[in-house]
């Protein structure tokens, strides 16, 4: 099994939120395992939600709060998107560490509000491309994975997790195959070392249709967290369609 994940960031308003989900809805998809799922804008949760009752795509939010309810102006907890009927949630996207300034300590407290709550969590890791020219690079992922999981209590639940290198999102930049299920291999085998079990780590950084194939051929690679190219149907269609010859 692979997973295809599309998050639709803040591409879209409301309206072009539902017209895509609508449009995917209905859109005839090859037959194959793949997981797929989207993440939409906040606002938009509940109608993507009901549009994609029968069909193959689960919903996630973008974003968590770990608290469950009260005076948090803004804030949607795990708990809520819940109760909307999402499955997964994103925690620790890189536009979260890195343009709201997201710590580690916040991304551990969502990934347990996740967990008590019903949600999978798809917890997002990576480096800058100051880290990754200076050597930096593990001790960052090292970093990152043991504050996310170590003593963790998973109480049985899923877990995904995603390697977004940060020079590669949204750059068009994306990382080399090879180089990618190099970093796979190693942020799995650090997961290991924590938890003591292995996790789907999916790749992310500029995946499109005529990439995302090489990516889900590499054995550690468990699937792909698309940005830009999930925002549209006639880019993110085609990526499934080519995705899913792995998967027949």
């Amino acid at each position: 099994m692979k997973y295809v994940f599309g998050n639709w960031k803040m591409y879209l308003n409301y309206e072009e939120t539902v017209s895509l989900a609508n449009t995917l809805a209905g859109a005839t998809l090859p037959e194959s395992d793949l997981t797929l799922a989207v993440f939409p804008l906040s606002i938009a949760t509940k109608p993507v939600v009901d549009l994609f009752a029968n069909t193959k795509f689960g919903v996630g939010s973008q974003n968590v709060s770990w608290t469950p309810k009260g005076a948090y102006t803004g804030a949607v907890s795990a708990l809520i998107y819940s109760e909307l009927g999402c499955k997964y949630a994103l925690v620790g996207h890189s536009e979260r560490r890195h343009v709201f300034g997201e710590t580690d300590e916040a991304v551990r407290r969502k990934i347990e509000a996740c967990l008590q709550n019903g949600l999978t969590p798809v917890v997002c890791i990576g480096e800058t491309k100051a880290e990754r020219d200076s050597g930096g690079r593990e001790e960052r992922l090292i970093a990152q994975i043991e504050s996310a999981f170590a003593g963790l209590n998973m109480n049985g639940n899923e877990i995904i997790v995603a390697y977004e290198p940060v020079w590669a999102i949204g750059t068009g930049d994306a990382c080399d195959v090879e180089e990618a299920a190099k970093v796979h291999a190693f942020v799995g085998a650090q997961i290991e070392k924590t938890i003591g079990r292995s996790l789907p780590i999916l790749y992310g950084g500029s995946v499109n249709a005529k990439n995302v194939l090489s990516y889900l051929s590499e054995d550690n690679i468990a699937g792909v967290l698309v940005g830009n190219a999930s925002a549209k149907a006639d880019t993110f269609v085609p990526l499934i369609d080519a995705a899913s010859e792995i998967s027949k």
